[in-house]
């Protein structure tokens, strides 16, 4: 059976994976930026974002690539599509990568508001889901044909999907830096409780990466 996976997913050293007052000019809060450091330089987000066919390797190129490893659809929050709020008022507002979005498979939006789907090039669609978060993954599985769905992000997403045992396998890097406020990844989550443990660690320079898994 496919998996459920969070890859990539950066915090702060005081536990937050995205800084206060997101908006169209702060997308992960401010000072949430910083935390990609370890993330941007690397030869599989050059590529993957940016159409550069150099970028640095390594360690955490490796754990970058990883996270585009056998993923056939992925599942993301209203604010990870974009900075809209409250009923979409039409439907100009496209996400933040422009026409040829980098997931190149199908892409489950948890919203309140429906919207028709998104198709956009390089085969992204998006579908925007207002049943909840079990239902999207549900839509997403059917989507992936046996490969896995990676759960993008926000915080609350990841966390209502921790909070039901769904994620099988969850990648956090912890950048070395301090936010002070906004949206703690772990927050009310037990972690050991719901059955997650920490399967494997490294550090680099940047950044040091954990690998959870429910037991």
């Amino acid at each position: 059976m496919s998996k459920l996976r969070v890859e990539s997913f950066t915090i702060s050293l005081d536990g937050f994976g995205a800084g206060p007052d997101q908006d169209i000019n702060n997308p992960m809060g401010v000072g949430g930026s910083s935390l990609h450091a370890w993330a941007i330089p690397t030869l599989t987000f050059q590529q993957k974002l940016f159409g550069n066919d150099s970028g640095e390797t390594g360690v955490d190129d490796e754990f970058a690539a990883r996270g585009f490893q056998n993923i056939g659809a992925w599942i993301l929050g209203r604010n990870m599509f974009g900075p809209v709020r409250g009923p979409w008022p039409d439907e100009s507002w496209r996400g933040w990568w422009g026409e040829n979005p980098v997931y190149q498979v199908p892409v489950f939006v948890l919203t309140n508001y429906p919207r028709p789907p998104l198709v956009m090039d390089g085969g992204t669609t998006f579908h925007f889901v207002t049943e909840g978060a079990v239902v999207a993954l549900e839509r997403a599985r059917e989507a992936a044909g046996g490969k896995d769905i990676r759960v993008g992000g926000g915080v609350n997403v990841i966390q209502q999907y921790l909070r039901h045992g769904l994620i099988d396998e969850m990648h956090v890097a912890v950048s070395p830096v301090l936010l002070g406020s906004g949206e703690r990844l772990f927050e009310g989550v037990n972690l050991p409780a719901l059955g997650y443990a920490c399967v494997k660690h490294e550090a680099t320079a940047l950044a040091t990466h954990l690998i959870f898994s429910r037991q």
